[in-house]
């Protein structure tokens, strides 16, 4: 087994019959209501529904996406045998660069690093340290393998990621990610830090509250010194979200395969099942139709099925222990934190020091929750100020600071 160049086809057959499907979609009934309060308005998956049908440019969408340099990888899973793990490489001409993994989450995909990926190309490693870029596709998403075994979790897909560090030579390596990728990420460091993954930098950290029992030094903290105004408005922006934008959770989380029916049946389904996540989980982001539809084209053709991706999140919450109450303990791996204050979940800072060590904390006033996608610069800039020198994990790859010699 071995590592294969990877292009995306999609035939021709295939989008017959998307666009068919696409001809003979039945929308809501128009009832005047254009505000988002119950759901994407019906206006703006209509026009999106026409555009991919009529004007979307599909094979010119594969074509941009075919120029980043894409492999499968194979790689056994304890217990669940071999998955072709598809990945961006985007290898640095300078030998010193960093192995740095980047990891999305849902409804994310592998699109969301491509963002990243020519600013951290253009640096030269002379003035900042320098990166080779690892961007895969987690098994379910994208061109990747599916596993719908409940008993497929986090610490599986873990061990998935870093055993595909290790094919591609990367001993050592440090990571970055949110959302889902985040959570992967926290059992990498588990189970793998501090002898691989060397360090990380999460722009979704999610630390629970600390109490008198988990974390007394922190809560004495905590009642020495007031929330912040941030802290109170991230809070506030917390509860409206688990009040009303968990719908999704509690779905895939429960029964997946009944919403995975209508996924993979109806291609405009899929859009405004995306759609109304991508528009409100954002910072006012101007998307473009194309985006929206390659990013959803994405998910459409997936490997495994537009549904597939659902399936963590039943995993998340049936596997024993949780998933999320495992990724809360302390880790003790360099950890670093941007906060963008429109994401959905922005809780206290000072709860982060229950997480780990953390080495490096900034917060950004513009940007929400697919972080790598709306500020890309914001999230290079802490990458450098992070890993490069003078910064607190500088250093931390043996024989890899990111610079030339």
């Amino acid at each position: 087994m071995s590592i294969k160049r990877f292009h995306i086809e999609i035939s021709q057959g295939d989008i017959k019959r998307l666009k068919e499907k696409l001809a003979l979609a039945n929308y809501p009934i128009q009832d005047g209501r254009s505000c988002w309060r119950s759901g994407a308005p019906i206006s703006d998956i209509q026009n999106l529904g026409l555009h991919w049908l009529n004007n979307f440019d599909l094979q010119a969408a594969i074509s941009r996406l075919n120029q980043y340099p894409q492999y499968l990888a194979p790689v056994d899973i304890d217990g669940f045998g071999v998955h072709n793990i598809h990945f961006i490489h985007q290898k640095h001409q300078n030998p010193r660069a960093i192995p740095l993994l980047f990891l999305h989450g849902w409804p994310g995909c592998f699109l969301e690093g491509t963002r990243i990926l020519p600013l951290l190309s253009s640096v030269d490693g002379h003035d900042s340290p320098s990166f080779h870029v690892v961007v895969p596709s987690l098994i379910n998403f994208g061109f990747s393998s599916g596993n719908n075994s409940p008993e497929f979790g986090v610490s599986q897909h873990a061990e998935a990621y870093h055993k595909l560090m290790l094919i591609l030579g990367y001993d050592e390596y440090v990571v970055q990610s949110g959302d889902v990728g985040h959570l992967i990420t926290r059992f990498m460091a588990m189970k793998y830090g501090p002898a691989s993954c060397k360090a990380y930098h999460t722009n979704t950290a999610w630390p629970g509250q600390p109490t008198a029992d988990s974390r007394p030094d922190i809560l004495a903290k905590i009642e020495a010194a007031p929330l912040t105004e941030a802290d109170v408005a991230g809070l506030q922006r917390a509860g409206e979200f688990m009040t009303e934008g968990m719908g999704y959770y509690k779905q895939l989380s429960t029964k997946p395969r009944t919403i995975g029916f209508s996924l993979c049946d109806s291609p405009v389904g899929l859009l405004a099942w995306i759609y109304e996540k991508l528009h409100d989980w954002s910072d006012d982001y101007p998307w473009t139709d194309d985006e929206i539809l390659t990013w959803v084209t994405i998910y459409y053709f997936s490997k495994a099925g537009p549904d597939a991706a659902g399936y963590i999140y039943y995993a998340m919450e049936h596997g024993q222990p949780r998933a999320l109450a495992t990724a809360q303990s302390y880790i003790d791996v360099p950890l670093g934190i941007t906060r963008f204050c429109h994401d959905n979940i922005t809780l206290p800072k000072a709860w982060n020091q229950s997480l780990g060590p953390v080495v490096f904390e900034s917060s950004h006033e513009k940007g929400g929750h697919f972080a790598a996608w709306e500020q890309p610069d914001a999230i290079v800039s802490d990458l450098i100020a992070m890993f490069g020198r003078g910064g607190p994990v500088y250093g931390c790859v043996k024989g890899k600071d990111g610079y030339a010699e």
